[in-house]
Formats: C-alpha cells, sequence, structure tokens
C-alpha cells in the first residue's frame, strides 16, 4: 500500500506537460486517408510546447516544431507520389502510424439534405450497393456539429466503399467520386460535411459575414438571442405567472382526463369544429381549456409507428392518444415558445397504435387568447381536416384590452444552432481546414429560397470565404441548381424558387466554378429527388471538363442574348453542344418516385415545340408562350403580345421544360428582364 501511494504522489508532482506529452493528430488525418496529391499537403496537429514532430510517408520525411500554443503544422510534397497503399508515421515523444493511406483526388461534399441524402434511400440503391466494392472510393463524414466559436477537430472516420458502407455515402458524393476514380483511374476521397435544412449563412465565417453589413446585423441579432434566451425565459416564466394569476386566468386542470380523452366515450355535449382556426363553438370561445378529439382509422391487423404534425398550436396542449398522456406543455417548460408551440411533430409508438378505431385527443389551455390551430394538422402524413369535435373544459371570460396589453410577450425562440450564422462554419469545416482538397461540390439552396435575392450576395461570399480560410487559391467550385419541387402553376409569375436558382447562376462569374441544372430530375412531392445519380455524374462532368483536361460537354445551354424582331423574341445560347434539342414532353411527370406516384402532364403551350416559355410586353404580363428552334437559337412569340420586352423560361418551382443540348443536358432557367425580384426585402 505505502508503495502505490509513493507512486501515485510521484506521478501528481511531474510536470503537466510530460503527462500530456502525446503527439495527436486531427481526426481526419487517420487510417483509411485519400491525401491530394499536390506539391503541399498539409499535416497538422498538436505536442508539447517546442516538441519536434517528424512526417515519414513513402520515403518522403519532413519535420517540424510544435509552437508555444502547442500546435505544429508541416507539409509533404505528393505531387509526383504514386496511388499507394503507403504508411505514414508521426514520430515525436509517442508514435502514431496511419495504415492504408492512398493518395489521390479530394472533394469536399457540403450543402443540406439533397447532400446529406445517402446512397441507400435513391433508385436502385440495393442494386448499386451490392456492386460497390471499391477500395480507390473513400469517404470520411464529419459528424455534425455547431459551435459560437471556430472549432480545432470534429468527429469521423475514413471508409472505403463496399457494400457493407456505400450505403451510408453522400449519393450525391458517392456518384460524382465514382465517376471520377472511373474515369480517372485514381483514388478518391469524399469529405462529408452536410446538414440538413440548413442556410448557407450558417456555413460562412464569422469574419466574412462581418465583412456584409446587413448579415453582420442579423448575426449579432441571432447571438444576442442565443446569449439572452435562458435570462429572456426565465423572465418571461416569471412575469407571464405573475399575469395569470393576477389577472385568475391560471390553469385549472381537470382531474378526471378520462372523460375527456378516453376512447368510445359519448360525444353528446360535444361540438363538431372546423381544423384549421380557432377552436369555438356555440356558448365557448375557446378562452380557457377546451379539448379536440377525432378518430383516426388504421386497416389491418400491423401496427406501426404513427406520425403527428399538429403545427404550432396557440396554447398550452396535451396530447393523449387512446386515453394515454403522450406530452403536455406547461408554460414553465416551454423552451422560449412562450404559449405556441413550435413544430409540433410527435410519433405514436407502434405498440401504441391499435388496428381499427384509435383516439387522438387534445387538452389545450389558452389563457392569452383562444385556442387555435393555425395549419392544416397532418397524421400519418395526410392532412386531417375533418372529423374534429371540442368541448369546453372551463372558460375564461374574454381578455379586455388592457389585459390583452399587459399580457407579457413571449421571448424570442432562437433558431435551431445549426441554422446560426456561422455555427456549421465553426463547427464543421473549420475542424477540416487545411486538409489539401482538389475543390468542392455542394447542394444547398432550399433554405435560402425565401431570400433569394439575398443568395446574390450570401452565396459567392461563402464561396469566397472558404477559398480565403483553405489557403488553396480559387480551388473549383461546383454547385447543383435547385431542381423542380412543387406543384405545377397553370399561369406564368413570380417564384422564390426560380430567384434563387438566377442567384446560382449569376455566382457563375466567380473564377473555378460551376452549376449542374437539375430543372428535369424533381419530384412535385418530394424536395429530396431520389435520382441523385444523374446529380453526381452531371458535377463530375464539370469537373473532368474543367479540371482534368476532358473535352466532353458539362453544361446545358446557358442563354447568351435577346434580339427583338417585331413580334418575335429570338435569343441565342452558349454550350449548344450537339445541337439545341427539343426533348419529347412526357405523358407524366414525378410526383413522389418512392410511392411511386406520377401525374398527368398538362401542356402549357400544346401546339409548341418547347414548353417552358412565356413572354410579356410593356405592361408586364406574363403569357405561356410558343417557342421553336432556328439552328442555335430559339423564337419566341405569342398573339397575346404584339410588342414582346422580355421572356422567361422555366421560371417557377416545378416548370414543365423540355430544351435540351445534343449532349442531353437541360437548359438552365432564365429570364431576360430586370424587373425587381418578389424576394428583395426579405433579410436573413
Amino acid at each position: 500500500m505505502k508503495t502505490h501511494v509513493l507512486l501515485a504522489s510521484a506521478l501528481l508532482s511531474l510536470p503537466l506537460a510530460s503527462v500530456h506529452a502525446d503527439v495527436k493528430l486531427p481526426a481526419i488525418i487517420s487510417d483509411h486517408m485519400v491525401l491530394e496529391k499536390t506539391a503541399k499537403v498539409p499535416i497538422w496537429g498538436k505536442a508539447d510546447p517546442g516538441e519536434e514532430v517528424t512526417i515519414t510517408l513513402n520515403g518522403q520525411t519532413v519535420k517540424t516544431t510544435a509552437g508555444a500554443d502547442g500546435k505544429w503544422k508541416t507539409a509533404l510534397n505528393l505531387a509526383d507520389s504514386g496511388p499507394g497503399p503507403f504508411e505514414m508515421t508521426v514520430q515525436g515523444k509517442n508514435q502514431i502510424k496511419l495504415s492504408d493511406v492512398v493518395v489521390g483526388e479530394v472533394w469536399v461534399a457540403s450543402g443540406q439534405s439533397n447532400m446529406e441524402w445517402v446512397v441507400k434511400n435513391t433508385i436502385d440503391a440495393d442494386k448499386e450497393i451490392a456492386q460497390s466494392a471499391n477500395s480507390l472510393l473513400r469517404q470520411f463524414q464529419v459528424k455534425k456539429a455547431t459551435s459560437i466559436t471556430p472549432l480545432d477537430d470534429c468527429e469521423g472516420t475514413w471508409i472505403q466503399a463496399s457494400p457493407e458502407t456505400t450505403g451510408g455515402f453522400t449519393a450525391v458524393g458517392y456518384y460524382f467520386g465514382k465517376k471520377l476514380q472511373n474515369d480517372l483511374n485514381v483514388p478518391v476521397g469524399l469529405i462529408n460535411t452536410s446538414w440538413g435544412g440548413t442556410p448557407s449563412e450558417a456555413w460562412t465565417s464569422e469574419a466574412a459575414l462581418d465583412t456584409v453589413p446587413e448579415l453582420k446585423a442579423a448575426k449579432e441579432r441571432l447571438f444576442g438571442q442565443i446569449t439572452n434566451q435562458p435570462a429572456d425565459q426565465k423572465k418571461w416564466i416569471e412575469t407571464f405567472g405573475a399575469w395569470l394569476k393576477e389577472s385568475g386566468r391560471e390553469d385549472k386542470p381537470a382531474t378526471d382526463t378520462a372523460a375527456f380523452a378516453a376512447p368510445g366515450i359519448s360525444l353528446d355535449g360535444w361540438q363538431k369544429v372546423a381544423i384549421p382556426g380557432v377552436i369555438s363553438g356555440k356558448d365557448f370561445s375557446g378562452d380557457g381549456a377546451v379539448w379536440v378529439r377525432t378518430e383516426i382509422e388504421r386497416p389491418g391487423a400491423a401496427t406501426a409507428p404513427l406520425g403527428l404534425e399538429l403545427g404550432a398550436i396557440e396554447g398550452f396542449d396535451s396530447i393523449f392518444w387512446n386515453g394515454d398522456l403522450i406530452t403536455s406543455l406547461d408554460f414553465k417548460d416551454s423552451p422560449g415558445s412562450g404559449y405556441v408551440r413550435r413544430g409540433g411533430k410527435y410519433t405514436i409508438p407502434a405498440n401504441k397504435v391499435k388496428p381499427g378505431k384509435n383516439t387522438l385527443a387534445l387538452r389545450i389551455y389558452a389563457p392569452a387568447g383562444p385556442a387555435k390551430f393555425p395549419t392544416a394538422p397532418k397524421i400519418g402524413g395526410a392532412v386531417t381536416t375533418e372529423g374534429w369535435f371540442a368541448k369546453e373544459e372551463f372558460s375564461l371570460p374574454p381578455l379586455t384590452p388592457a389585459q390583452l396589453a399587459a399580457a407579457p410577450k413571449p421571448p424570442v425562440t432562437p433558431p435551431g444552432p445549426q441554422n446560426v450564422a456561422s455555427h456549421l462554419f465553426n463547427g464543421m469545416i473549420n475542424p477540416i481546414v487545411p486538409y489539401a482538397i482538389s475543390g468542392a461540390i455542394w447542394y444547398q439552396g432550399e433554405s435560402n429560397a425565401g431570400r433569394a435575392y439575398q443568395y446574390r450576395t450570401a452565396f459567392p461570399l461563402m464561396i469566397t470565404d472558404w477559398r480565403k480560410v483553405w489557403d488553396q487559391g480559387d480551388f473549383p467550385f461546383y454547385f447543383c441548381q435547385l431542381a423542380n419541387f412543387q406543384a405545377k402553376k397553370d399561369a406564368p409569375g413570380e417564384s422564390g424558387w426560380a430567384e434563387l436558382r438566377e442567384a446560382q447562376s449569376l455566382t457563375l462569374k466567380l473564377p473555378a466554378t460551376g452549376q449542374a441544372v437539375l430543372i428535369d430530375i424533381g419530384e412535385s412531392a418530394d424536395i429530396h429527388p431520389r435520382n441523385k445519380k444523374d446529380v453526381g455524374e452531371r458535377l463530375a462532368l464539370i469537373a473532368l471538363a474543367q479540371d482534368y483536361g476532358k473535352s466532353i460537354p458539362y453544361s446545358g445551354p446557358v442563354f447568351n442574348a435577346l434580339k427583338i424582331d417585331g413580334a418575335k423574341a429570338r435569343l441565342s445560347f452558349t454550350h449548344t453542344d450537339g445541337g439545341l434539342v427539343a426533348k419529347p414532353v412526357p405523358a407524366t411527370y414525378d410526383v413522389n418516385t418512392k410511392e411511386g406516384k406520377t401525374a398527368p402532364t398538362v401542356r402549357n403551350s400544346p401546339n409548341s415545340e418547347l414548353e417552358g416559355f412565356a413572354i410579356c410586353g410593356e405592361d408586364k404580363q406574363w403569357v405561356w408562350a410558343d417557342a421553336k428552334i432556328e439552328g442555335d437559337s430559339v423564337v419566341v412569340s405569342s398573339d397575346k403580345v404584339p410588342a414582346p420586352v422580355a421572356v422567361r423560361y422555366g421560371w417557377s418551382e416545378n416548370p414543365t421544360v423540355n430544351l435540351y443540348n445534343g449532349a442531353g443536358l437541360p437548359a438552365s432557367p432564365f429570364r431576360t428582364d430586370d424587373f425587381p425580384a418578389s424576394t428583395l426585402t426579405n433579410k436573413y
């Protein structure tokens, strides 16, 4: 025992530096990694201040010394390296050996859910995965992380493509990397750093955002909400609770919830109500506590989880399923949302869902205004607005104007951290800098579509920012134009999604950029098209042409110039490889490929060779136009517009279009006018 005590004392007396002497590497520098075949490949990590670190790879040795902060960085010259595999040794006071290191092309794959979307959820996934074994195609997936300050490291591992792993690869990245690997016959590494439903501002550094006054102001507002939210919420709970007491509007919950929530009870005294809207009926207004309920029929003997999307109910709700309490919201535990629940999404477990009739009941306590369903609820994915009944538990007198004015307003709920300016840059980009890369591919924009005009600034800012922090010059940056989505429109008009696509096209003014047009692969009822193969391969065509010296078409037709000739508008194009082509308009279009749903295509210009063109005169009243191909031009006209001034093509969320080039690549949507954008004043 005495010996153990003496040993422990001796260890505790050692200098701290000797206890933490191990050389450490970031997660991305690890077994199975793909290193860029270039003259400067940064290798970095941590060690003791002043500690010498030696890196050896394939006979090449470089040395460096850790600085006063314990950080070190050096670089390997792999410009003439073979593909490997190699072993890399990092030697300091300890030794790290990395196995199966290969040298080739490394691409960052980033963006929101359509980049995050994995191979196993795509068309023909089983067939693709079964034949996907490829030791020269690898992915490093950055674990999701947010931070208000830049992080030095992330979590993640390098894995090879195989039937056991490929299903989890980013699908766009996989098909992009697979084509590069097959065509170039070199190792290809993908760094998958993506997060669904996120804006570009979250992927941009704070320093870059600060260079744009309106983005800086938005960042500071959001940071303030996050910083102040706990104190603001605490204050609101105190003041709202006091207001309830002073105004006599405190909750008085019934002890017998079964009388309202149990299946099979008599509906005598219940009133049929319309949802969405204010929950009110004869002799009650919805102020106080009101119950609403409906029955859901689940056919068959099998049970499965059931999703509820109830929306932002106005009031404090308690949800009962077949008489059992599922969840309850009280103002004291409402996370910054006040008396409006945000989101309202729940899952009823499979063991709670019975074949046949099930009962959903909600108790809504509404002390600061009537109970309300602002949006139509969805049960099991189906909109459910019929068959709802309501009954009052207790009522409160309507608020006087003075009482309403005195009611404390809930604090603003900050967005999720993944949607806050710079938080994803800090958590998921900064940790992989300065890993040597060939370039980046990007699929994002859906979350910015409501602020499409501002994306003209925000998107180029992010690209320029990444290039600056990586310090590799203007590395290639190739992005996906938003695919077609949402319901078809029967009249031409304004569109935030079209304006977002325009902002993406304008970003091509930056050097070393490229755009994969996806206007023909989307699904009207699913924001995540299952066809990711064409997406990845269209991106790969750009890289092969612009970076790897392949003489191949890589873009569909791009509008170049407009010439008005009387009642006709003549449009010229670039990237007409093989000539302009009017593909046959398909008889149906995809609604949801996962469910096998299609719908009949309705032609807007049934007698026209080309579909998707609109034209207007000085009055700016858009009408569908007839359009035909003449050489490398398209001639557009309408007998309703004798003196045209502008033309648009594919200018809606989900247009029907059929202009291609001879290489089979679709034309990019465009407009020839500069009329004020519908999203001009929408800001982050």
